[in-house]
């Protein structure tokens, strides 16, 4: 009886040292539909969480009946990657979720606590599909595919001008800003405008 139970369980501990092999070893990088659509990753909870914003908006005419809060999570590969050179490598997926801010619920009497999904926009460097090397897609929270959005779309032109690396706004990630400051990587540009301190 006690082979048996040994021999389970090494069968067990082997099945759970593959998975998590398995899960270790996975890639993550950009699939498309046939016909061009980004599929949203199933897993980026998983992936390394950048930063989040409350009520950020880029515009100041912009109004909202609502507040949001942003979470932002970048692929592992990437976020690896960005440590050691300061630098986004091909097949970087930066997701943005957008939820709604509330602040009544269960026991809460001060601050804003966040529920549903609102939206989701990724940003991809994928420099084989893209001439300008990034895009930009944005999904519905029932969507698991979308079209990029389009290069004449402001998003383009504001991350070109104002992102801190490589067309992204790192300036708000506080964990690799100084990654970025210390490898010499930020934009000159961005260095350019932003108010020192």
């Amino acid at each position: 009886m006690l082979p048996r139970l040994c021999f389970a369980a090494s069968i067990l501990l082997f099945g759970v040292f593959a998975f998590s092999q398995t899960r270790a070893t996975q890639k993550h990088e950009p699939v498309y539909t046939q016909d061009g659509q980004l599929r949203l990753p199933a897993d980026y909870r998983e992936w390394v969480f950048v930063t989040s914003g409350f009520d950020m908006s880029y515009n100041s005419d912009m109004a909202m009946d609502h507040q949001m809060f942003d979470n932002v999570f970048v692929n592992p590969e990437a976020w690896h990657a960005f440590q050691s050179t300061g630098r986004w490598p091909d097949k970087t997926l930066l997701v943005l979720e957008l939820r709604r801010a509330e602040g009544k619920g269960s026991i809460n009497q001060k601050g804003n606590f966040q529920t549903e999904t609102m939206g989701i926009e990724v940003h991809v460097k994928d420099e084989t599909r893209f001439k300008s090397k990034w895009a930009f897609f944005g999904f519905s929270p029932a969507d698991t595919s979308a079209k990029m959005i389009p290069l004449k779309e402001d998003c383009y032109s504001c991350h070109a001008e104002h992102g801190a690396v490589d067309t992204t706004f790192v300036q708000f990630y506080p964990t690799l800003k100084p990654i970025a400051t210390r490898k010499k990587t930020l934009e000159a540009a961005y260095q350019k405008n932003e108010p020192s301190r």
